[in-house]
């Protein structure tokens, strides 16, 4: 029987004080008042996963609350590689903003944006790629196990962009809210295609909790 690594990935808690402006891999916190959602996540995550979170405080922080909210894990493995998008010198403006400083990096921007970069940063097609390789070595590494990750809106799309073998522009449509779970399977067979592992969806950007 073919081994099935899930992946449970959960995305941050909404950011405060940014008022309107790009904040991509910016370091900003997040409000984790929001007990009732905190208290779902709790009670529906596997409590013997692994647990990842990238570098940022938001994600440390989440998963820090989902803990007190009663859920015991080990410390999070914490990964780059996990991070939000780099907007680069684009991060800490509005997009009026950036439109006023650099007309013709926003215009070429929005010609191709997936895979555009803004002065230095990355593309979200960089996103992806950096994105795959991590979920591919922690899916070899703990094949079977259950993976809690705690991570961001655009890497969440990318997790769910690789699962489908989508395009970054196709990815780049998926819709991922804060505190929203979103599941995937690896199975090490690939029952459809005859060799290797293949990924399914259960579910994208379900709310943690419903009013």
């Amino acid at each position: 029987m073919s081994a099935v690594t899930r992946w449970w990935w959960v995305r941050h808690a909404p950011v405060v004080g940014v008022d309107g402006k790009i904040y991509g891999s910016d370091d900003v916190l997040c409000d984790t008042s929001n007990q009732a959602a905190f208290s779902a996540l709790a009670h529906t995550l596997p409590d013997d996963a692994l647990w990842l979170t990238s570098h940022l405080t938001r994600a440390r922080d989440t998963a820090q609350a989902i803990g007190e909210a009663g859920l015991s894990f080990p410390a999070p493995i914490v990964d780059e590689g996990l991070g939000e998008q780099d907007f680069g010198h684009w991060q800490g403006l509005s997009w009026d903003e950036m439109e006023a400083k650099d007309p013709d990096g926003y215009a070429a921007f929005w010609k191709t944006p997936a895979r555009s970069r803004p002065p230095g940063g990355e593309s979200f097609a960089d996103q992806m790629a950096r994105t795959a390789a991590a979920i591919e070595c922690y899916t070899t590494a703990h094949a079977g196990r259950d993976i809690v990750a705690v991570a961001h809106g655009g890497t969440i799309r990318a997790a769910v962009a690789h699962a489908l073998g989508l395009k970054p522009e196709a990815g780049m449509a998926i819709t991922v809210h804060t505190l929203s779970m979103t599941r995937l399977d690896h199975l090490e067979e690939r029952l459809l295609r005859g060799r290797g592992g293949c990924w399914r969806v259960l579910h994208v950007n379900q709310p943690s909790c419903r009013a």
